[in-house]
């Protein structure tokens, strides 16, 4: 008898997988600004945001007994990189900032389970 407790994670995996997509197109449309040295920690944090996004949701696609702790990390770098895309007025780092801080809350409710 599997008496591990089954946790729905569909929710937080979908917020996941959202922020790593808003984060690599943000990467990306920053790339292909004016001033693109300026924009360096964006793509940088963006990039980093993604790939812990990614993680997460493979983590906890898996059932991962890892998953709650990646995605306190997940929920932090994704903080990290809203507070980094909110600093510039640019459409694609305004909705990555929206996709960011969504996924972070998700993440740390997923967390607490």
């Amino acid at each position: 008898m599997n008496t591990t407790p089954y946790i729905d994670y569909t929710s937080c995996i979908e917020a996941c997988l959202l922020c790593a997509s808003s984060c690599n197109f943000c990467a990306s449309a920053c790339t292909q600004e004016e001033d693109v040295n300026k924009m360096a920690k964006c793509i940088r944090t963006d990039m980093e945001c993604a790939a812990i996004c990614y993680t997460a949701a493979e983590l906890m696609s898996l059932g991962s007994s890892r998953a709650a702790e990646i995605c306190r990390l997940c929920a932090e770098i994704c903080d990290e990189c809203a507070s980094e895309c909110e600093k510039h007025a640019h459409r694609h780092c305004q909705e990555c900032a929206e996709a960011c801080r969504n996924c972070a809350a998700e993440c740390r409710e997923m967390a607490i389970m």
